[in-house]
């Protein structure tokens, strides 16, 4: 097959987000890439070298669009709030890329970006040392469980009808909570916990 003559990162990842998106993550190869950009696999090879630089480059093509700006005037937890919900948005667009998002965490500079800003806006608050750390991996941690409980168990599906449909005599809090939870949306789900997060942040420096 020719060598594209446009062929840049940002198409490669294209495809690559192409082929995560349509068969999951599992499906992503240099071959199933380079099919998807119409070329030989041994081509692909002459821009990129493996897999995992091909996750790289969805990594980077997912968050690096993410707006890390802090908004002016709100509260640091108001702000925190913002940052984490961009990131939502942009990598709940693609679920498949969740996993990536952890794999490549130290080397991607769209996670590292976005990690200073949050800890930037936590150091103004006063959250120091350990407890700064503490604070940035759970939102991490939360984020990304957030995001694959949406879109892998989300409460609207089947598993919320069968917890609720459990004897009571022998799970009588799973069902009733799980009764409750067919009333709870997404963005319900998602505000509440990062809200419990930030208020466990905000204990942990004494405000």
């Amino acid at each position: 097959m020719p060598r594209p003559r446009s062929l840049t990162r940002d198409r490669i990842a294209g495809a690559a987000l192409a082929v995560i998106d349509r068969d999951g993550l599992a499906a992503l190869s240099m071959r199933a890439v380079a099919a998807e950009l119409a070329m030989s696999t041994m081509a692909l090879y002459r821009y990129v070298d493996d897999r995992q630089e091909l996750e790289g480059l969805v990594v980077e093509l997912v968050l690096g669009g993410v707006d890390v700006s802090p908004p002016p005037g709100a509260s640091w937890r108001e702000r925190v709030a913002v940052l984490v919900g961009r990131v939502r948005d942009h990598v709940g667009a693609h679920p498949g890329v969740v996993p990536l998002t952890m794999t490549h965490r130290h080397r991607s500079t769209g996670i590292l970006r976005w990690s200073e800003a949050v800890l930037g806006v936590l150091a103004e608050a006063g959250v120091d040392g350990r407890a700064r750390v503490v604070a940035l991996r759970g939102l991490l941690a939360y984020v990304v469980g957030a995001i694959q409980l949406e879109h892998l168990a989300s409460l609207s599906g089947p598993g919320t009808a069968t917890l609720a449909g459990l004897p009571r005599e022998e799970f009588p809090y799973m069902a009733e909570t799980a009764a409750h939870a067919r009333l709870v949306d997404a963005d319900e789900e998602f505000r509440g916990g990062l809200d419990l997060v930030l208020r466990g942040i905000r204990g942990s420096r004494g405000a």
